[in-house]
């Protein structure tokens, strides 16, 4: 038998690169992440070997000084780096939103601009769409960029940005009433706008604050702070797509992948559960055998190893189904969703396998059970993709009494 959640149809290229990620996790991100995460301390070192494995530009496109591949390209390698720690993937994956967003609906200049600088890793994306009292409800938008010549004055207070300190460049979505009367639907009168800055904390630009890095339960690492606008002055020319207006079609369709690469992250996690479970049981011994050949561990192996499978088949999909060119809002919420669900479930398993230890930070597995609460809430809710699914099905099987 092969390893659990093989991919069927890549080609060398795609092979090469997946066997490269995963030997530069094997040797460069298990071996620290747990000492790394208990101090919440950056991967810098490992950042900057995915620089040069080229990560950053996965699928920016070769013109652009990218590798040009594939977003199942991209959502495997996301897979095999969380399946070393999941912040490291959560780095990769707010910049990769911003370069898509501008490789899709950038102006000429704007992708002249960024994107080469980004491929490298030089420039580093964040993704600024939720606000303090925002959760689900994306129309809420409070935050406002107000047209003043050749530039936008933006003022408000933005929320859970991944990359908000270490990242240069920054896509925030705002209302823009410029151009939409009053009584426009809300979706109809936001605006993506790219905002360049100083890495840090503090006032990183005249009138953006970056208060400092949010202390979370888990998903340490990776630096997740606010945003503070007073009287940030934007350029005209750094509206993403030129256009005010269409800031809520250019974020959803950024949020569409980013759920795809939430759900190889949900499979990533869970892979390293049930390699620590089944390595566990395999060596922990009680009624004078190992605990693999009790029967109730062999059991819940067998579960643990379904949902890995079922997972990455769904996470797949969705990415192929994009690939296509097709829409795959239905495909990339059911992935989101069974791949978090299932995350939580085998992490929580392996735990059980692990008993009291399983509670020691000397294990692995207690950094992932901190870990796997996270996907169920990034990139929308459960209840969120259920939504969405279940409104898609409705399309799809619409009633023709």
């Amino acid at each position: 038998m092969t390893r659990l959640a093989q991919t069927a149809g890549l080609n060398d290229i795609q092979r090469e690169i997946l066997s490269t990620v995963r030997d530069f996790v094997d040797k460069e991100i298990i071996p620290v992440a747990t000492q790394l995460e208990h101090r919440d301390e950056y991967p810098t070192e490992i950042v900057e070997g995915l620089k040069e494995l080229g990560l950053f530009g996965l699928m920016i496109p070769e013109e652009y000084g990218g590798l040009g591949e594939s977003l199942i390209t991209y959502a495997l390698c996301v897979e095999e780096i969380a399946r070393g720690w999941m912040s490291v993937s959560g780095i990769i994956n707010t910049h990769f939103i911003v370069a898509y967003m501008l490789k899709q609906h950038g102006t000429q200049e704007q992708k002249d601009t960024f994107l080469p600088r980004m491929a490298l890793g030089e420039v580093r994306g964040a993704f600024s769409m939720s606000e303090p009292a925002l959760g689900s409800d994306v129309s809420a938008i409070s935050s406002k960029g107000v047209k003043d010549g050749d530039e936008y004055v933006l003022n408000g207070q933005k929320m859970w940005l991944t990359n908000g300190g270490t990242s240069t460049l920054v896509a925030v979505l705002a209302r823009s009433d410029e151009g939409h009367p009053e009584g426009t639907a809300p979706h109809k009168s936001m605006t993506t706008f790219l905002v360049e800055k100083e890495p840090g904390f503090g006032e990183v630009r005249p009138g953006l604050t970056i208060p400092g890095k949010i202390d979370k339960m888990g998903y340490k690492g990776v630096d997740t702070t606010e945003l503070i606008m007073d009287d940030l002055r934007v350029p005209a020319n750094r509206v993403l797509g030129g256009t005010t207006g269409r800031g809520f079609y250019q974020m959803m369709d950024g949020v569409e992948v980013g759920r795809v690469n939430v759900a190889a992250r949900g499979c990533g996690v869970a892979q390293r559960a049930f390699e620590l479970g089944v390595s566990y049981a395999q060596q922990r011994h009680t009624f004078g055998k190992p605990i693999a050949q009790h029967q109730a561990i062999q059991f819940k192996l067998a579960e643990m190893a379904t949902k890995v499978e079922a997972a990455h088949a769904m996470m797949v999909n969705a990415a192929r189904k994009k690939d296509s060119g097709e829409r795959n809002d239905l495909e990339a919420g059911m992935a989101k969703y069974l791949a978090s669900e299932y995350c939580k479930e085998v992490v929580e398993d392996a735990f059980r396998i692990h008993g009291g230890y399983g509670f020691s930070k000397e294990y692995e597995i207690e950094r992932l059970y901190r870990e796997a609460p996270m996907l169920l809430i990034g990139e929308g809710t459960a209840e969120i993709q259920k939504m969405i699914i279940g409104r898609r099905l409705l399309e799809e099987y619409r009633f023709q009494g």
